[in-house]
């Protein structure tokens, strides 16, 4: 720990349990809470559970009883929503998704506005088509924000809808539906920015440990050591979900730009005074709440805590990630396999002394040799690649340092090449690497490939050990932004545009 002894002494290095939120049903335990106030809400409605989920809803849209009534309506659908299984879940989603716009109201209103004689008439009769491509649904979603913890009942809601929805347009547009309530609710100008430190409320702290996803917590003493005096972390939050994250980030203040996360992570570590550190690196951000997916708060996430750093801190020069490279190896294995020019020969050779192929048979006299054949005394095309394949295989590669002196300048360039070349099939502008594309759409500049930077299973899996810092330069965030945005230019140190371009 890089605290002092006596704290270390008293600290517990118990191992926290590795599921994660969703995977544990957190769904229900965050809401069980105040599942017995909404029974007895339920409780005050008259006509009973013998009423179909159907008719209940319509009730509830009916307003019988006013605004009393249709909200214990509305906590008695949440309710039973929450006892239902995976079926009656889905049979719920339906039935809401089947109160859609009337089709023959929205007829005459087109109508009307086809009709219309002057501007006047023409924009009143568009706000009436308004009104009636408005579906009734949209006013019982609205309806459950009335009750405790709605608006983190349809939150979760909208995750079970991401999941259910494929393929079904009903499903699909109730989830678009609610999507659009959730973006107008949750958009930026209403969130709370907070720092999250071990003095904080244990129920939380255990949530970030569940939402960390990047990184994971192991144990508490690890937990302790993210939030130690040189270390930050910050989440939004929103009025009506003071106790849950929205997204939350990492940062840790030191000195010079970090190249490894075990060395950034590493317990033992000596404590940094914050007021010598002329670096925050933030190596971490988690979006917590599977129902916002496609909401996006990151980007102010970090310019907020840049500047706030920047204000606390004014030792404070440098501001930059130290970020994962998840699709690398999956882009690479392709990549060798389809384009045998990946590699240049020296490349290759050097690979090819490194992990020799095995001997091949002898092949029988007199036989000729196959169309793919290479000729006598050359290298076949895809040797170097499946050199590259067999180094990467071998356990424990990263230790061998003769080896990592060979893959070092190949893997550094060919990833330098997938950041900076390589685009989403889908969209020629959108650099393939997701983490990549968030960074640059928030005005980061690719600034350094680390070496041996994330030596866990999951790094060396995902990227070859590979990291990438981004960096957030306060005075140019604004430019890169547009010009990846706007043009697909992506931002990037010279030396790494040179190692880009070929094979140096």
């Amino acid at each position: 720990m890089r605290t002092t002894i006596s704290v270390r002494g008293r600290m517990s290095d118990i191992a926290i349990p590795t599921s994660q939120p969703e995977q544990i049903g957190l769904f229900d335990r965050a809401l069980r809470r105040v599942a017995s106030l909404w029974r007895d809400m339920a409780s005050a409605v008259a006509g009973g559970a013998e009423e179909g989920i159907e008719a209940q809803m319509r009730a509830c849209l009916d307003g019988r009883g006013g605004e009393v009534s249709a909200r214990n309506r509305a906590a008695r659908l949440a309710q039973e929503y929450l006892a239902a299984d995976e079926a009656g879940r889905l049979a719920f989603l339906r039935a809401l998704a089947g109160f859609d716009s009337d089709p023959e109201m929205v007829a005459r209103a087109i109508e009307r506005v086809q009709a219309a004689r002057d501007r006047a008439e023409r924009s009143a009769a568009q706000a009436q088509l308004r009104r009636a491509l408005e579906p009734p649904r949209l006013r019982l979603l609205t309806q459950f924000t009335t009750i405790p913890d709605g608006v983190k009942f349809l939150v979760n809601l909208r995750a079970h809808l991401l999941r259910a929805a494929n393929g079904d347009p009903l499903l699909a547009a109730l989830e678009a539906d609610l999507k659009s309530l959730l973006a107008s609710w949750f958009d930026v100008g209403f969130l709370d920015l907070r720092r999250i430190d071990w003095s904080s409320p244990a129920s939380l702290l255990e949530k970030l440990v569940g939402y960390e996803a990047v990184h994971r917590i192991r144990t508490w003493r690890d937990l302790k050591n993210r939030l130690d005096s040189d270390r930050r972390c910050y989440a939004f939050f929103h009025p009506r979900m003071p106790d849950e994250p929205l997204i939350f980030v990492e940062v840790a203040l030191v000195e010079g730009m970090a190249g490894s996360v075990q060395r950034l992570l590493d317990e033992k570590a000596p404590l940094l005074d914050p007021r010598e550190a002329d670096t925050a690196i933030f190596y971490s951000i988690n979006n917590c709440q599977r129902g916002l997916a496609g909401i996006s708060f990151g980007n102010f996430l970090i310019k907020r805590v840049v500047a706030l750093l920047g204000a606390e801190f004014r030792n404070l020069k440098t501001f930059a990630t130290l970020s994962p490279i998840p699709g690398f190896c999956r882009w690479l294995e392709h990549a060798l396999a389809e384009d045998p020019r990946l590699l240049s020969e020296a490349e290759a050779e050097a690979l090819l002394a490194a992990a020799p192929p095995p001997p091949a048979l002898p092949a029988p006299e007199g036989a000729a040799a196959g169309p793919g054949a290479a000729p006598a005394g050359t290298m076949p095309p895809s040797g170097g690649a499946q050199a590259l394949r067999r180094l990467l295989a071998r356990r424990g590669w990263h230790r061998d340092e003769a080896l990592a002196k060979v893959l070092e300048p190949v893997l550094t360039r060919l990833c330098a090449r997938y950041l900076l070349a390589e685009s989403d099939p889908r969209d020629p502008k959108r650099a393939r690497d997701p983490v990549a594309h968030f960074h640059l759409s928030n005005g980061a500049r690719i600034e350094r490939i680390n070496w041996k930077a994330d030596v866990s299973e999951k790094g060396l899996r995902e990227s070859a050990g590979l990291m990438v810092n981004y960096l957030y330069d306060p005075a140019k965030i604004e430019d890169y932004h547009e010009d990846y945005v706007g043009e697909g230019k992506r931002p990037a140190a010279t030396a790494l545009r040179r190692l880009a371009r070929g094979w140096g």
